[in-house]
């Protein structure tokens, strides 16, 4: 590896507190020196409309589409809003998969992780994003999720990232991020 691999990092939630951007935060400050998060802010993407895409992509889903392209993987933290995905991450997603069979994100390799203050964690979200991520095309890294429960809890009032159990998913997370994407990178 010639070095890190570029990570486009996605919160699900547009909350300037929310606890997935903090979970993100601490996963950027804590990567191993094998990946490199930037973290790229979903405000200002439109609501999906194939009228509107039709005229020309809008300025913040170009800048997203060209993020993505340009990374070498996504790593997404998202909460579970009723058992499934935020509006917010669902729209950015469905501009991630334009233009078809020609997106950037197709092929793309996608980690998932989130917290949530209930006990389940973003357990739900994740397997319903499973064929949402596939229908896109993107190469899911399964078997080393990470869904951080009593998120009140998990983080300080900074948004530290303080239960070490989280902490300790979280990096063996990432380091099997780094290696799922070596590994599709030499196939």
């Amino acid at each position: 590896m010639a070095g890190p691999y570029r990570i486009v990092g996605i919160a699900g939630s547009l909350r300037a507190k929310s606890f997935n951007r903090a979970l993100l935060e601490h996963a950027r400050k804590s990567a191993p020196a094998t990946l490199a998060i930037e973290i790229h802010d979903l405000a200002g993407v439109p609501l999906f409309d194939q009228d509107v895409e039709a005229k020309g992509y809008p300025d913040a889903v170009a800048k997203l589409q060209a993020a993505v392209g340009a990374a070498d993987g996504v790593l997404i933290a998202t909460p579970e809003y009723n058992s499934g995905i935020p509006g917010v991450l669902k729209n950015a997603l469905d501009w991630m998969s334009r233009p078809p069979g020609k997106s950037t994100s197709a092929g793309k390799p996608v980690a998932v992780m989130g917290t949530s203050p209930g006990m389940g964690g973003t357990l739900r979200v994740q397997v319903v994003m499973r064929p949402v991520l596939a229908g896109m095309g993107m190469a899911q890294m399964v078997g080393a999720d990470v869904a951080v429960p009593s998120a009140t809890t998990a983080f300080d009032a900074e948004g530290n990232l303080v239960d070490e159990r989280a902490r300790a998913a979280v990096a063996k997370s990432l380091d099997a991020f780094a290696a799922w994407i070596g590994r599709l990178k030499s196939v």
